[in-house]
């Protein structure tokens, strides 16, 4: 009888020890549920198995919005050496959520950026990101957003008549903001982009949301400039089954993309050195109960520890 208990606090003790024994950790930021409680945050060393840091109790508590929601974190460190986060505050406002901190700890004074208020018939705003271009030192967000009476020719009234496409807007002190424009327009009701540079070349991960005849998968866009214009999208790089909230992580010459297969309610991940080819590691993937789309990020040793 005593055999589990005391097996689980040797596995808990080996896990701390090699944590311990790295230079650098993998965060990955993600909600649970519908956002209500907010940020959490679980941890990992090779990327595949994820532990849920602090018990997975909440990092940041939502303040935006009537709804007061933090879904979809998407979370950077930038070129001033903080932490910018992003986040969706509802499912029916016209802005985001923004907040910094210096160690994922101590938290700035939550900001709504009100990026799609000027359109009247603008329905939401969803799932932001944050990536930031050193050459410029300029940060993009950017979100999805349904614009009704936009982009007629993929309008159908399946999944409650939205009809996404990308939008950004730009600053270098999350003071000022430029205006708001259209980022991709694929040809098709899209959501969930990340954008990284990879290659030479930036790379976007973009969910194909349409229903009919359905896709919900993801592809790829490349661009020279981080606000484009984007290549048209490639073929799907997952398989057979409905996938959203892409992030990556570039490790060891390899393209992870990691994502919520919400349908099948896990997460996916698949690998590819040259985005041609692809691998599928999800039966290898450990991560957290009930974790939803985030973002993956690298902090020291020294940052993961504190944050325990």
């Amino acid at each position: 009888m005593q055999l589990k208990p005391i097996f689980t606090v040797f596995m808990s003790l080996f896990s701390l020890l090699g944590f311990a024994q790295q230079d650098s950790v993998y965060l990955f930021s993600y909600f649970k549920g519908n956002g209500e409680d907010g940020l959490h945050l679980a941890a990992s060393i090779d990327g595949m198995k994820w532990q849920a840091v602090r018990e997975d109790s909440a990092f940041l508590r939502p303040e935006l919005s009537p709804d007061k929601l933090m879904r979809d974190p998407c979370i950077i460190r930038g070129g001033d050496g903080n932490f910018h986060m992003v986040w969706t505050v509802s499912w029916t406002q016209k802005g985001i959520g923004y907040a910094s901190s210096p160690d994922l700890i101590h938290w700035s004074e939550q900001q709504y950026i009100p990026v799609m208020e000027y359109e009247e018939n603008a329905r939401n705003s969803w799932a932001p990101e944050i990536t930031y271009d050193p050459e410029t030192e300029e940060y993009m967000i950017y979100w999805a957003s349904t614009v009704t009476g936009e982009f007629p020719e993929t309008q159908i009234e399946a999944d409650d008549a939205y009809n996404h496409r990308m939008y950004f807007t730009k600053t270098k002190d999350f003071k000022t903001y430029s205006e708001t424009m259209l980022l991709y327009d694929p040809g098709f009701n899209s959501i969930d982009a990340t954008i990284l540079n990879h290659m030479g070349k930036w790379t976007m991960v973009i969910k194909d949301e349409t229903r009919e005849p359905v896709q919900k998968n993801l592809k790829l866009a490349y661009a020279m400039e981080l606000d484009g214009p984007y290549s048209e999208a490639s073929q799907p790089i997952t398989g057979d089954y409905w996938a959203e909230g892409p992030t990556v992580l570039l490790k060891d010459g390899y393209f992870y993309v990691y994502f919520d297969r919400y349908t099948d309610h896990h997460f996916g991940v698949i690998r590819s050195k040259d985005l041609q080819h692809w691998e599928d590691l999800t039966e290898q993937l450990e991560m957290p109960e009930g974790i939803r789309h985030g973002s993956i990020f690298r902090v020291s040793a020294q940052e993961y520890q504190n944050l325990k």
